[in-house]
């Protein structure tokens, strides 16, 4: 049984070339699971694309990384892909992540009442610190790795065929996990602590949660 996964990487600022980097470990995740991969990088992350492939391969899974708001989510150089009365429809019976600003407040909810079997993203800004001399080698950050490990364990286990339910609670424990490692370690920088509890309290899923790729069609 063959299930399509899309993800999109816009490149164009530090937090969208380390949301990129990061998301090659699912692309691998999902090749080696045998889905088909539809990955969405710098120019190609803009709506004609983005609409283009989710009309004709209906992938189940849909990761977006980029900016967002709200109502919305954007790929490369912020142009919209997703936008609540415009195009919203466009996640009807998709397992959606957005590892982006905001998106979950309207956006999340508005895509489920519009048929998106889950939306699962952050209420408010999605916060990563990162070590700056790393940024040409985002996979070596261990500062940044502490927010965005937690991340790829939701799509990682959505991959795997585990249900959303079980996906957001081990994403959330391991957020959980890095929080009290950050604050219990006498050298953490305390900002690193106090965002990776940002991040866990604007942390939401909506829609069917146990709902999983393999209980829909391919």
């Amino acid at each position: 049984m063959s299930f399509t996964y899309l993800v999109t990487r816009p490149e164009y600022d530090d937090t969208t070339h380390y949301l990129s980097d990061w998301s090659k470990e699912t692309i691998k995740l999902a090749e080696n699971q045998g889905l088909k991969v539809l990955d969405l990088q710098r120019e190609k992350a803009n709506k004609n694309e983005f609409e283009g492939k989710m009309e004709k391969f209906s992938p189940v899974l849909v990761m977006i990384n980029g900016h967002g708001d709200i109502d919305s989510v954007t790929g490369h150089k912020n142009q919209i892909l997703v936008k609540v009365g415009l195009n919203e429809g466009i996640l009807k019976s998709k397992i959606v992540y957005a590892l982006s600003c905001k998106s979950a407040k309207i956006l999340g909810p508005r895509s489920v009442q519009a048929g998106a079997l889950n939306y699962t993203g952050y209420k408010d800004d999605f916060i990563f610190v990162y070590e700056p001399e790393l940024i040409s080698r985002p996979l070596s950050d261990k500062t940044a790795g502490l927010f965005l490990k937690p991340s790829n364990i939701l799509i990682e286990s959505l991959i795997k065929g585990n249900s959303v339910r079980e996906s957001f609670e081990k994403s959330k424990n391991a957020l959980k996990k890095n929080f009290n490692l950050a604050i219990s370690t006498s050298e953490s920088d305390s900002t690193t602590a106090r965002f990776l509890w940002w991040n866990l309290r604007n942390f939401s899923s909506y829609g069917d949660l146990d709902t999983s790729i393999r209980q829909l069609p391919n």
